[in-house]
Parts: structure tokens; C-alpha cells; sequence
């Protein structure tokens, strides 16, 4: 079985709570008065004892003794209250920064990393596991500290008062840490289990939530119910496990501390009798055995919160701890907009070649347009374009340069693109075409007005401070092409990539806006992938692909009069 240290988690984790040692110092500080004040109690219990038994009805000297253990008191909550508030705040510092770390991280992936990763999993993990790690640590700095100094120094106090009796309590000590210590160390594969399935159950809610429409569409709710049931199932039965093993833990270590309980009270019982120890010290002896082994009970507990925390930490600090793509090389600087492909050859599985052999070479502000049919690797090409994929092998060059040695940031902002799957965040109209950049409203109507987006963002009901939800909220797929296709207006970066950007528009708004994209493309080198072949007639290179290869090459005339798979293709669109 796994060891809860052994990976590094623990120190991984103990890294983070360094950024507020102060918090943690002065977590310590008030455990300690809380504990002194508490276990302070049980003497002046004990002395007030002695002081009826053996002294008669001294009130005065009652008095001061009863004064004191108020103070105590009142010392102990008031100093347990400022832990606990620490705590929070050092608790939920050190979860914050490790979510904030892994979303940073989940930025600085590769896609060939997230393609591989379901959605749901990744968001499990940066939310429902750093929830569970937070409430383990909770329970570690609220119980864990103070439960060691209880330990501590409550046999300060029981080797004072007798240590014969206070020897036989250590000796059975190590008895209850065995079994806690057996119990957790089969609890933690349970526990991560547990975590990935939970994983599962967060991404196949997320997937049929978001596409709620193609399940009702396709009755697809009883088999949806259906797989929820399994999943469902077998979490239940993952964390029943889980569970009854690390609950074994409490009854345990209660058993071998009423074992100590027992033999304290025999041999005070004993002593008293033989006169080794007033009543009162016997009194104060039973309260610090009942107090020294209690923590015991409440460490196996926060122990087995721990074994879930660490298991879901380990999950967090799994994706923090990913290969993140390489930002190494040089700004793009000022880009023409030459781009050349020479023998490129990639394939998203090593084992199944797609592209192979890809050469071109396309001239600042010609227009480019890829066709061929679906899976043949026309996205693909604008996945290397864009450095979303590095090549295997063979050269992508912009201007000259290899855009290995650019960065991705200034290559990717070097481009203008609309794609067929939109994207739109929570907002108003306004936020998602302007996106953050410094951009006067009239130019944003004027540009809206070009791609004849203007005219439906004016009928809704706040215009262009209309809120839209996620994904577009209410608005046509058509609608939300049109607001990508103005943003991009914005910008006109010297390269623009148009993969089926107007797919989801009527044939008469298309028509109506190719003016705005000759005008968005004149003297800007594009790469424009339809399959509706009367939007790219006026390309000057049409590259024509299959199996990952270009097998024709030239503009639409020339294509048509080879009467070759172009000829096939568009003959089959229009005749």
C-alpha cells in the first residue's frame, strides 16, 4: 500500500503554507494558550477538591481558586475563537493560491494534453477536490495542533504529578497510534478511488448539461440516466468503502484509551489508598488521562479527512505538474504575411499518419482556400498554423522564420480567426466584440454595420448592452458567427484564418457580407476552409486534400477545367 508521504504531497503542500508562516505562527501561539488554559483547569479542579477535603470550608482561599479557573476559561475560548478565525484564513490562502496555480497551468498546456482530459475531469479537480483538500486542512490545523500539544502537555503535567502511573499511560500509548496508523495507510488508494470517480460523475454532468438540446432532440434520457446510475453506483459503493475503513479508526483508538482510562483509575485508586496522592490530584489525573487520550480519538479522525484531502490533492498537484508547452523563442515582430510549408508530415497518434508531405508556399496577401472532405485534415492545417499542434517533422515558416523559434502569443496575435465553433463569454454584447481592447464605439458600430451584425444587436433589448449567458445564451448560431466575424473586424492582423466561418448563416446574409470579407482580407494573407465551394471562387490558390495530403492545387477555373476531384466535388454541390 501507498504511504501518504511518500509521493511528496504532504511537502507539497506544506510549500504553500510557507507564504503565511505568520498565520500558521500565530495559529500555534493561540493553540497554545487555548491548551494551557484548558488543561490549566483540571489542577485548580483538583486543589479546590483538596481544599474541601482535606483543609475545611476555606472560602477565601476557594474563592481565588475558582477565580483563576474562570480566567483560564474565558482565556482558553477566547484564544480557540482567534485559532479558528487564523485557521480559515490560512486555510482557504493556501486552497485559493493552489486553484489559482492549477488554472494558470491548465492555460499553459498543450492541446494534445486537453484533447486527451475530459472537460468535467479537469473541472472536478480544480473544484470539488480543492474543496475536499480545504476541508481536510481545515481539520488539520484546527485538531492536529492542538491535539499534539494536548498530548504534550498533559503528560507535562501527569509525569509531575506521578510518573510511575504516568509511565504506564505512555507504554500504552503506542498501541492506539498503531492502529490508527495501519488503518490509514489502507485508506488512501480507497480515498483516490473515490476522487477520480467523483471526477467522472462532474464530467458526464457537465457534457449533458451542455448539451442538453441533442439529448432531448435524441431521447437520450434514459440512457443518460442509465450511465449517471453506474457512475453513480459505483461512487456510492467507493465511498462506502472508503468510508467503513477509515471509520474503524475511531472505535479503535477509543478501545485502547479506555484501556488507559481503566488502568489510571486503578492504580490512582491504589495510591490514594495507600496514601501516594490526595483525592484531588487523583480527581485532576483521571480529567488529564481523559483529556490526553481524547486527542487520539479526534487526531483519527482528522487523519482520515486527510487521506481524502491528500488523495484529492494529489489529483490538483497531478495537473499542476503537467509538461506545459514551450514559450521559448522571438517576438513575430512586424509580419508580412509570406507563409511557406516545406515536407510538413503530423498526426495527432503517432501510430495513424495524416498529414504527410505538405508543401506550399503562399505570398503576402494571396487568399488560400482548403477543401476536401471531412477528416481529411483541413482543420489540422490551421492547428499548425497556429502552433495549437508543433509539426513532426518538416518546417512552418512565417516571413522566413520557423515558428518553433516564434512564440506562440505573437504568432497567434498575428492572426485574425473565425471559426465555426463560436465563442462567447458571460456578458454584454459590447464585451465580446470589443474583448478588453481599447476600441471607440463608433468604430465597433461601424464594423458591426460591415458584417451586417448591427441591424439584430439594434432589435435586442438593450442593444449592444444586451447580457448574453454562456455561449451566447439565447442567441442563433448564426447570430453568435456574425458577433465573431465583427471582433475579428476589429483587429485585422496581417493573417486571417476563416475555418467555415459563415456555416451557420443563411445563403442571403452570406452573400450580403462577402464584400465585408473581401474588404477584411484585401491585402492580408488568408486561409479560408469551406465546404460550401461558391464562397471561395475568388480564391487565388485553392488547395484540395484527402487522406491528409493536397492532391490538387491551382484556382477555381483551373480546377474545374481538370476535371479531376475538384471538379467531383463541386459538380456534386451544384448539378
Amino acid at each position: 500500500m501507498k504511504d501518504i508521504s511518500s509521493d511528496g504531497t504532504i511537502k507539497r503542500i506544506l510549500g504553500y503554507v510557507r507564504k503565511y508562516r505568520v498565520s500558521a505562527a500565530a495559529s500555534i501561539l493561540f493553540a497554545m494558550i487555548n491548551v494551557a488554559g484548558g488543561l490549566y483547569v483540571p489542577i485548580l479542579v483538583g486543589r479546590a477538591i483538596d481544599c474541601i477535603v482535606y483543609g475545611g470550608t476555606d472560602y477565601g482561599a476557594l474563592t481565588g481558586i475558582l477565580t483563576k479557573a474562570v480566567i483560564s476559561t474565558v482565556s482558553a475560548a477566547a484564544s480557540l475563537w482567534i485559532m479558528n478565525e487564523v485557521n480559515n484564513r490560512l486555510t482557504y490562502g493556501v486552497v485559493k493560491d493552489i486553484r489559482n496555480d492549477a488554472f494558470e497551468k491548465l492555460h499553459r498546456l498543450p492541446f494534445s494534453y486537453l484533447d486527451k482530459h475530459p472537460a468535467g475531469d479537469l473541472l472536478s479537480r480544480i473544484t470539488s477536490d480543492a474543496d475536499q483538500l480545504a476541508d481536510g486542512l481545515l481539520m488539520g490545523f484546527s485538531q492536529l495542533f492542538t491535539g499534539f500539544m494536548t498530548i504534550l502537555i498533559t503528560l507535562g503535567f501527569m509525569f509531575s504529578m506521578n510518573a510511575p502511573i504516568a509511565l504506564i499511560v505512555v507504554l500504552v500509548t503506542p498501541l492506539s497510534l498503531f492502529v490508527a496508523r495501519f488503518i490509514a495507510k489502507r485508506t488512501y488508494d480507497m480515498f483516490r478511488e473515490q476522487s477520480a470517480i467523483r471526477g467522472k460523475q462532474t464530467e458526464l454532468i457537465n457534457e449533458m448539461i451542455g448539451n442538453e438540446k441533442v439529448v432531448k432532440a435524441f431521447s437520450y434520457e434514459e440512457r443518460a440516466l442509465d450511465r449517471f446510475d453506474l457512475i453513480n453506483s459505483e461512487l456510492r459503493r467507493a465511498s462506502l468503502r472508503a468510508v467503513f475503513f477509515s471509520s474503524l479508526t475511531n472505535p479503535g483508538t477509543r478501545f485502547v484509551n479506555s484501556i488507559v482510562y481503566a488502568m489510571v483509575a486503578l492504580f490512582g485508586a491504589i495510591n490514594v489508598l495507600g496514601g501516594g496522592m490526595s483525592v484531588g490530584i487523583l480527581t485532576s489525573f483521571l480529567s488529564y488521562a481523559n483529556q490526553y487520550t481524547k486527542p487520539f480519538n479526534e487526531i483519527s479522525g482528522v487523519i482520515t479527512e486527510l487521506q481524502n484531502a491528500l488523495a484529492c490533492a494529489k489529483r490538483v498537484f497531478d495537473v499542476i505538474d503537467e509538461e506545459e508547452e514551450v514559450q521559448s523563442g522571438s517576438e513575430a515582430g512586424d509580419v508580412k504575411g509570406d507563409v511557406c510549408c516545406r515536407d510538413v508530415a503530423f498526426s495527432y497518434d503517432r501510430s495513424k499518419e495524416l498529414i504527410t508531405g505538405l508543401s506550399i508556399d503562399v505570398k503576402k496577401g494571396e487568399h488560400v482556400a482548403i477543401v476536401g472532405p471531412t477528416g481529411c485534415g483541413k482543420t489540422t492545417i490551421i492547428n499548425l498554423l497556429m502552433r495549437f499542434y508543433d509539426v513532426d517533422s518538416g518546417e512552418i515558416a512565417v516571413d522566413g522564420t520557423d515558428i518553433r523559434s516564434i512564440t506562440r502569443h505573437s504568432l497567434r496575435n498575428s492572426y485574425g480567426m473565425v471559426l465555426q465553433d463560436t465563442w462567447l463569454r458571460n456578458g454584454t454584447i459590447r464585451d465580446n466584440i470589443k474583448m478588453g481592447r481599447d476600441i471607440s464605439d463608433e468604430d465597433m458600430i461601424k464594423a458591426a454595420k460591415e458584417v451586417h451584425s448591427h441591424s439584430f444587436i439594434r432589435r435586442l433589448k438593450n442593444g449592444y448592452d444586451t447580457v448574453i449567458g454562456e455561449e451566447g445564451g439565447s442567441l442563433s448560431q448564426g447570430q453568435k458567427q456574425l458577433l465573431c466575424i465583427t471582433r475579428v473586424m476589429l483587429s485585422l492582423p496581417p493573417m486571417l484564418i476563416l475555418d467555415e466561418a459563415t456555416s451557420s448563416i443563411d445563403t442571403r446574409t452570406e452573400m450580403k457580407i462577402q464584400d465585408a470579407f473581401l474588404k477584411m482580407m484585401e491585402g492580408r494573407t488568408s486561409f479560408i476552409v469551406a465546404h460550401r465551394l461558391s464562397t471561395i471562387k475568388n480564391a487565388d490558390l485553392i488547395l484540395v486534400m484527402n487522406a491528409g495530403n493536397i492532391i490538387e492545387q491551382g484556382n477555381h477555373e483551373e480546377l474545374l477545367t481538370r476535371k479531376g476531384f475538384y471538379y467531383n466535388l463541386y459538380n456534386s454541390q451544384y448539378n
